[in-house]
């Protein structure tokens, strides 16, 4: 009966806990007020936000950025690859030259995930403004599932709640899971348990989610579905999850 127990433990332990992926689009302001410089930098990443642990990204298949919810520039070329803890992450630079919302998207390469035998492509997004014009922030990108905010993705408070509704093929999702997680940059903070790590909820028969973000910082949403395709790896065929991901950022009262 020991011996049973000793390996049931072991081999729960062995599953471990499953990490969330998340695509990120992370701008160095979200907000360019006159007078503030009118260049920003955007890192790329793919990654476990809250616990600082990076994948391998590959050159986007797509990455451009909707302005004022009607004209699109592609900015694939500007992208330069960094490293980040020695993995490949990708950066650029863009100069405003209109006010209005700026919403940055980008289309990864299917990324294979061997611990869960699937693929993955995050669509993923995060809205600037410029210069005081709240024009196009609930404006879609047009992604296969893409979160549309409804909320405006900027100008929030620490305990602000955001909303959006997730959106497949343009039509709202209900009971779509949507992944919640805080961009914890240099390790700052400690999950007292697993659960903490990655918060989950769940649209409702509209399709639409609420969050409390609780801290200032960035916050991701992820939600998640699958691929109506499956790609091949190895001889086989596996599921793709796609995801439709925004980021947005809170601020503490001072």
């Amino acid at each position: 009966m020991k011996s049973v127990v000793v390996l049931l433990t072991l081999f729960l332990l062995g599953l471990g806990v499953a990490e969330a992926h998340f695509g990120m689009i992370i701008p160095s302001d979200d907000i360019v007020s006159p007078g503030e410089p009118r260049q920003i930098s955007l890192r790329v990443m793919f990654a476990h936000p809250f616990e600082s642990s990076w994948m391998e990204m590959e050159r986007p298949a797509k990455f451009g950025v909707l302005i004022r919810g009607q004209k699109r520039e592609a900015l694939l070329g500007r992208l330069k690859p960094i490293k980040i803890k020695g993995h490949t992450a990708w950066k650029a630079s863009y100069a405003f030259r209109r006010p209005g919302d700026y919403v940055f998207y980008v289309e990864p390469k299917p990324y294979w995930e061997p611990a869960e035998e699937k693929f993955i492509i995050h669509y993923t997004k995060v809205v600037v403004n410029v210069y005081g014009l709240e024009e196009g922030w609930d404006e879609p990108v047009g992604f296969k599932i893409e979160i549309l905010p409804l909320t405006r993705p900027y100008g929030l408070w620490t305990g602000n709640c955001f909303r959006g509704v997730v959106l497949l093929d343009g039509k709202p999702l209900p009971f779509c899971e949507v992944e919640v997680e805080y961009f914890n940059e240099g390790s700052k903070y400690k999950a007292p348990a697993d659960p903490f790590v990655t918060q989950v909820i769940k649209t409702d028969a509209n399709g639409v989610f609420t969050y409390a973000m609780p801290k200032a910082g960035w916050w991701g949403f992820a939600a998640l579905g699958e691929a109506p395709y499956r790609l091949r790896h190895g001889g086989k065929e596996y599921p793709v999850e796609i995801g439709a991901v925004i980021w947005v950022r809170v601020e503490d009262m001072r």
